[in-house]
C-alpha cells in the first residue's frame, strides 16, 4: 500500500510498538491517529511529527470502553473521510501472578482492554471500511496465544480469544475487501518486557535482553502485512519468530 493521502489509527500508541508503527507511518505519509489513554505523551509525539512536516493527530481513548473507540473512529472518518489501517495494539500484562493469587479485577480489566479493546476497534472500524471498499486491521497478538505460560492466565487467554476475533472477522468479511491479520511479533524490547523480567515468572522473564526485537522492527513487518504480499497470512496470525517470517516481512534472520 502506498501511504501518501491514507489514514492509519493505532491503538496504544503512547510507546513501545505503538509509538514505533505510529511514527514509521506518518514517515510513510499517511496521516496517523495516536490513540491512547496518556493524553499528553500521544499530543507529545503528534506535535513532534508535525513539526516535522508529518501529518498526525491525537485522541484520547481507553480501548476498553466502546463508546471511546467509536468516538475515535467516528471521528478520524469526519476529519479524514476514511481509515485505510487500524492496528489493534493496546495491550496490558500486568498484573503477573499465578491464577490463585491473581486479582480478579485486575485481571478482569486485562481482559477489557486486550479481549474488549480488540472487538470495540474491530466492531466500529469495520463498517467504515466495508463502506469504502476495503481496508486493513492488523491485529497485535503474541505467542502466548497458543502457549501456556505461568502467571500469564490473563494475557494467554485473551491472546488466544483475539486470534478467535481475528478469524472470524476474516471469515465474516474478507469478500468485502476487509483485510484482517494477527501479527505475533516475538518479544519486544518495550516496557511490558520489563515487567515481565521484574516477575521473575515462566522462561520469557529469564531472557536477556539483546534477545526482544526493536519495536522498529514490528512497524516494519505491519507495512508489510498491508500489501497483497501478505494475503496468504489473513484470517490468521503472522510470525516474526522463524526465518521465513523474518524474510518475508523484511527483517534480519533469527540469531543461531
Amino acid at each position: 500500500m502506498i501511504f501518501k493521502g491514507k489514514t492509519v489509527v493505532v491503538t496504544g500508541a503512547s510507546r513501545g510498538i505503538g509509538e514505533a508503527t505510529a511514527r514509521h507511518f506518518a514517515a510513510l505519509g499517511a496521516h496517523v491517529v495516536l490513540a491512547a489513554r496518556d493524553a499528553r505523551r500521544i499530543a507529545a509525539i503528534a506535535e513532534e511529527l508535525t513539526a516535522k512536516g508529518l501529518s498526525a493527530c491525537a485522541w484520547q481513548t481507553d480501548v476498553a470502553s466502546a463508546s471511546q473507540v467509536k468516538s475515535l473512529i467516528d471521528a478520524t472518518v469526519d476529519e479524514t473521510g476514511r481509515i485505510d489501517l487500524l492496528v489493534n495494539n493496546a495491550g496490558m500484562i500486568d498484573p503477573i501472578a499465578p491464577l490463585g493469587e491473581s486479582d480478579p479485577e485486575a485481571w478482569g480489566q486485562v481482559v477489557d482492554v486486550n479481549l474488549k479493546g480488540v472487538y470495540h476497534g474491530l466492531r466500529y472500524a469495520i463498517p467504515e471500511m466495508v463502506a469504502q471498499g476495503g481496508g486493513t486491521v492488523v491485529n497485535i497478538s503474541s505467542g502466548a496465544a497458543t502457549s501456556a505460560l505461568e502467571g500469564w492466565s490473563h494475557y494467554c487467554s485473551t491472546k488466544a480469544a483475539v486470534l478467535s476475533l481475528t478469524r472470524v472477522a476474516d471469515k465474516e468479511y474478507r469478500g468485502t475487501g476487509v483485510r484482517v491479520i494477527g501479527l505475533s511479533p516475538g518479544t519486544v524490547a518495550t516496557r511490558m518486557q520489563e515487567q515481565i523480567r521484574f516477575s521473575g515468572i515462566n522462561p520469557v522473564s529469564q531472557l536477556d535482553w539483546s534477545a526482544h526485537i526493536p519495536p522498529d522492527w514490528v512497524a516494519q513487518a505491519i507495512e508489510w502485512l498491508t500489501t497483497t504480499a501478505a494475503d496468504a497470512y489473513l484470517g490468521t496470525d503472522f510470525s516474526l519468530k522463524s526465518d521465513e517470517g523474518r524474510r518475508l516481512a523484511g527483517l534480519p534472520p533469527m540469531r543461531a
